[in-house]
């Protein structure tokens, strides 16, 4: 059983209202009260209940944080950069994956609403933002992560995926790939689109340059792997020759169907790219080039924003962070002698 106040305050020879200032205002006690009490605690192991408190004062020192996919190591670095930033400050933060289900995203901001969080962190799933409005109303700020906010009515702290997925495609195309698949989805995430989107800029300004678009229900290996058969399963005159994955994920299932094959050669055959930089790109059997995200700073930068929010208020100017994404050359496109 948890110790009391009551148990403190027996142990300690004072009233409970005593152990009380003690915890909350020990300016008002005297040093050898404060001794007494402290002994106490220490002697019987004490823990203090600070939700109860926090609950009263109407918010909590939790944020809740909702990722699009928590099995995705992108998002683990987030968490952690947001975790890192928010310690530092004396809050915690509560994750939760909506695992690109509307249904569940709206599940957690429940969950978080009861729980009164003292600010929201969340990559949507689509351009509704209706409920994050009513949350922000009820006086909870709230930054969205990974994801821009276009009429700037949220803060935000976010990558240019349109110029990430230019200089994909556009390092493609410089190494002579002119048939090239863009797998992902679905398309209702933002990110996707954009990435698709930065993808055709560059198709549309080279000639004989073509872009096949290969959806996919989610951004997993295992829809990457369906995807790399589909491919080999093409006539090989239809075949891309390159291939630019909407993540790092879709990025290594297609590798795996590729090279279990044994009958297409990464990047002889076809040359790849991914999206994110996880570490798993990195020590694939053919390191992938990515298309790297700052994930740790997308996270310490989202709480840093949502604590100024916080100290503001309603009132203050959304801010607007956009990180430029960078190229890492690996293996999977430029082959063993060539890659930095």
């Amino acid at each position: 059983m948890a110790v009391s106040v009551k148990e403190v305050a027996a142990e300690a020879g004072v009233s409970v209202g005593t152990v009380s200032n003690v915890l909350n205002r020990p300016e008002v006690v005297s040093e050898r009260t404060v001794n007494k009490v402290s002994a106490a605690i220490e002697k019987l192991g004490f823990v203090r209940n600070d939700a109860a408190r926090q609950l009263r004062a109407g918010h909590s020192r939790n944020f809740g944080l909702v990722v699009l996919d928590g099995r995705n190591p992108f998002f683990m670095d987030v968490t952690q950069g947001a975790q890192h930033r928010a310690l530092e400050n004396g809050y915690t933060v509560l994750m939760g994956s909506s695992d690109n289900s509307l249904t569940t995203e709206q599940q957690l901001l429940d969950l978080f609403e009861e729980q009164r969080v003292a600010g929201v962190l969340i990559s949507p799933m689509h351009s509704d933002l209706s409920r994050l409005w009513k949350i922000r109303e009820a006086g909870t700020p709230v930054v969205l992560v990974d994801r821009g906010s276009g009429d700037r009515s949220f803060s935000s702290v976010s990558v240019n995926d349109v110029e990430g997925g230019r200089i994909a495609v556009q390092h493609l195309v410089d190494l002579g790939r002119k048939k090239i698949a863009f797998v992902g989805g679905p398309q209702s995430i933002e990110q996707v689109q954009h990435r698709l989107e930065g993808a055709q800029s560059v198709i549309a300004g080279t000639a004989d340059a073509v872009l096949q678009v290969m959806p996919t229900k989610q951004l997993t290996v295992l829809e990457g792997r369906a995807a790399g058969e589909r491919i080999l399963a093409m006539n090989p005159d239809e075949r891309p020759d390159g291939i630019f994955a909407a993540n790092d994920l879709l990025a290594l299932g297609i590798l795996q169907a590729l090279v279990m094959s044994g009958s297409l050669r990464v990047p002889e055959d076809i040359a790849l790219v991914g999206y994110d930089n996880i570490d798993f790109a990195q020590s694939a059997v053919v390191p992938i080039t990515t298309v790297r995200q700052p994930a740790e700073e997308i996270g310490r930068t989202a709480v840093d924003v949502l604590l100024r929010e916080a100290e503001v208020g309603a009132d203050t100017v959304r801010e607007q962070f956009v990180f430029t994404p960078k190229l890492v050359v690996r293996e999977s496109t430029v082959g063993t002698a060539n890659a930095s």
